[in-house]
């Protein structure tokens, strides 16, 4: 049983994460031969604030990018 563990930052909208869950699914089926049925998705979101890369939070680089003249 294939098991697909996605962590995220927060945000998306139900319709983009149910398509990320077939995208998923579609390609372990594809690139494994398993069976649709046994392919496991799970979607950890969290928020903007506990994901960070670099030493800069996710929430932090939203809010710089704002603050910046266009």
């Amino acid at each position: 049983m294939p098991v697909v563990d996605v962590t995220l930052a927060q945000g998306r909208t139900p319709e983009q994460l149910r398509t990320l869950v077939t995208a998923l699914t579609d390609a372990v089926v594809e690139a494994v031969d398993a069976p649709r049925e046994s392919v496991r998705v799970i979607l950890r979101e969290v928020p903007p604030t506990h994901f960070a890369a670099g030493d800069v939070t996710i929430a932090e680089r939203r809010a710089r990018a704002q603050e910046e003249p266009s």
